[in-house]
């Protein structure tokens, strides 16, 4: 495609908003069995990545998770193509943190069919995802030495991860739906005492002075951060974000908001300004979009204001009653 970057064979969100070498040549998409009982997942020890080429190649995976700025973003030493932010801003310690949005069951469930694109998607077109809208970027060449990298790291991750499962604590937990439409301006109040010490006052986070490129904090919103597309752009997904992983030294079990203050101070987060990009193959099946799609058009007659904010309750109970007829 004519986005994609291609860089010869040298060439995908630290802390706060912190994404084998084989291919994956399945062809179904696996069914997600997380089990209940087991505890949450816990990523290899990185002092196992083998001394070898393939070894090599994982650890340069993990280090464009963790320092993507360096390589990929706009003073990036490989190409310019991200906005600045490191993988590692949204998918925390490198991607591996129980609940923080981690890599443990992307090489167990891709290829998958995804109802966002309405295919079979890849781990490259995952990546690639990420990069034109959490990094708001461009899409990197699938053969690429960085892409092959990312790849290989991410099958490392999930080594020991049952193909077909999703292990507890993978990706983002999903919080209860409020009674109410999540509020703004109380999740000002909650950005303001809970948020800004480290994301300032005005969401543009705080640089990385010590690599001078990327963020140690990430910026929530303005033209350096995620645009529209982005998952986190759904206020469900930044609530439960948030809930387990805000502010710094949150973690799941040991929160530090209240599911009202992660609903509320999500819904502060996504009202502010940020990137605007289209992406207009999205959500073929209109049916399939989830309750917090905030843009239309829907197969329901409810705003897009309730879809953005909530409550949401009777945009599910609408969605299960029609997938019922």
């Amino acid at each position: 495609m004519n986005r994609n970057v291609t860089i010869g064979s040298l060439l995908v969100l630290s802390v706060g908003l912190q994404h084998c070498a084989a291919d994956i040549k399945k062809e179904v998409s696996p069914t997600l069995v997380a089990d209940k009982a087991e505890g949450p997942w816990a990523a290899p020890d990185s002092n196992a990545i083998p001394h070898s080429e393939t070894g090599d190649q994982i650890r340069y995976g993990r280090e464009l998770i963790a320092h993507t700025s360096w390589y990929l973003g706009p003073k990036g030493k490989v190409a310019h193509i991200s906005n600045g932010m490191n993988c590692q801003n949204c998918h925390l310690a490198a991607g591996t943190k129980p609940w923080g949005n981690n890599y443990s069951a992307v090489a167990a469930t891709y290829p998958k069919y995804r109802d966002r694109s309405g295919t079979m998607e890849s781990i490259e077109k995952r990546i690639n995802d990420c990069l034109e809208r959490s990094l708001n970027g461009k899409a990197l060449d699938s053969n690429s030495h960085e892409m092959r990298a990312m790849v290989a790291y991410m099958h490392w991750l999930g080594t020991n991860v049952p193909k077909g499962k999703a292990p507890a604590g993978a990706g983002i937990a999903s919080l209860k739906y409020l009674d109410r439409p999540a509020d703004p301006e109380k999740g000002k109040t909650v950005f303001l005492e809970k948020c800004q010490s480290c994301h300032g006052h005005d969401g543009a986070g705080t640089r990385d002075s010590i690599t001078g490129t990327g963020y140690l904090y990430p910026p929530l919103w303005g033209s350096n951060s995620f645009n529209v597309g982005a998952g986190l752009y759904r206020v469900s997904r930044m609530a439960g974000y948030v809930k387990d992983n805000m502010p710094f030294g949150a973690s799941h079990g040991n929160s530090q908001l209240t599911d009202e203050q992660a609903w509320d101070v999500a819904a502060f987060i996504n009202s502010q300004p940020r990137p605007f990009k289209e992406f207009k193959q999205d959500w073929p099946n209109k049916k399939a979009k989830p309750v917090d799609h905030p843009f239309g058009p829907y197969a329901d007659s409810f705003t897009e204001q309730q879809h953005k904010f909530g409550p949401y309750s009777p945009i599910q109970k609408f969605k299960d009653a029609s997938k019922r007829k």
